[in-house]
């Protein structure tokens, strides 16, 4: 097993596992593991031995919840809301282009930047303790990037989007399954070996076809999303807000604020 920051690698049978090391945080998400996800989105693109991928949190009590929040104590200016969400996009989309297949295990939390990380997997296995969603309402009065929110419709829906973005829900596993997000939910003690069994299936089934069916339907949703920088406006306006300064502030010194609208 190999430690790139906080982010364990280990390949077993042909699948690499990718596991989000930082369970006294929930697993969220540093600039530090997201380059290190996409270094080893990299290498596992040019290693022929491995025929899958599994990305899982560590601790049993979160898979990612979302990036964390110090990361954004000394944004100031415009370019850091957008830098922020070019640089999400960008790990994002290299996972999503990933030319094989990709399986995430939901155990907990899978919020914000997990949410984003795990729809663009080609397969999701949950346990009954996994809580899905984009509370941003709730907690940060952010927003996501139009990249991120085309992901969500694509695998929600408009009705379901504007409730895990405006009213902040979380989806438990049961609606999970009912809206088609996740593939099954599984018992915690049996999860791993489970999807571990899938990815081995994966091992097994044409190549050329799985490549194929991932990048053609990739090309669809492409084809279907704005451009990045149609979101910018919007961006900028959420980061460089007073209600954004004060909900980090929130967070890190436990500090009373009430939303205000600027």
């Amino acid at each position: 097993m190999m430690i790139a920051n906080t982010l364990l690698h280990e390949v077993r049978d042909g699948v690499a596992w990718l596991g989000f090391n930082r369970p006294e945080s929930r697993n969220a998400m540093t600039w530090e593991m997201y380059d290190a996800l996409s270094g080893y989105c990299d290498r596992i693109a040019s290693d022929d031995a491995i025929h899958a991928v599994v990305l899982h949190g560590v601790g049993g009590e979160a898979f990612v919840a979302g990036t964390d929040i110090g990361q954004f104590e000394h944004f100031s200016e415009p370019e850091d809301g957008i830098g922020y969400e070019q640089r999400i996009d960008a790990v994002v989309g290299k996972l999503e282009s990933l030319d094989k297949p990709t399986i995430a295990l939901l155990e907990g939390a899978c919020v914000g930047g997990g949410a984003a990380l795990a729809l663009v997997c080609d397969f999701r296995y949950a346990t009954p303790s996994l809580k899905f969603g984009v509370p941003i309402a709730r907690t940060l009065g952010n927003t996501l990037s139009i990249t991120n929110i085309s992901r969500l419709i694509d695998m929600l829906g408009v009705a379901r989007t504007k409730e895990a973005l405006m009213l902040g829900t979380l989806f438990d596993a049961e609606q999970a399954s009912a809206a088609g997000l996740v593939n099954a939910v599984l018992a915690p003690d049996s999860i791993y070996a489970e999807v571990a069994a899938v990815a081995e299936q994966l091992g097994r089934r044409a190549p050329l076809t799985l490549k194929a069916s991932k990048a053609l339907v990739g090309r669809v949703l492409a084809h279907r999303r704005l451009a990045r920088e149609s979101s910018d406006d919007w961006v900028t306006a959420c980061y460089m807000s007073d209600d954004f300064k004060a909900a980090v502030s929130k967070f890190l010194h436990k500090t009373p604020f009430e939303w205000t609208g600027r």
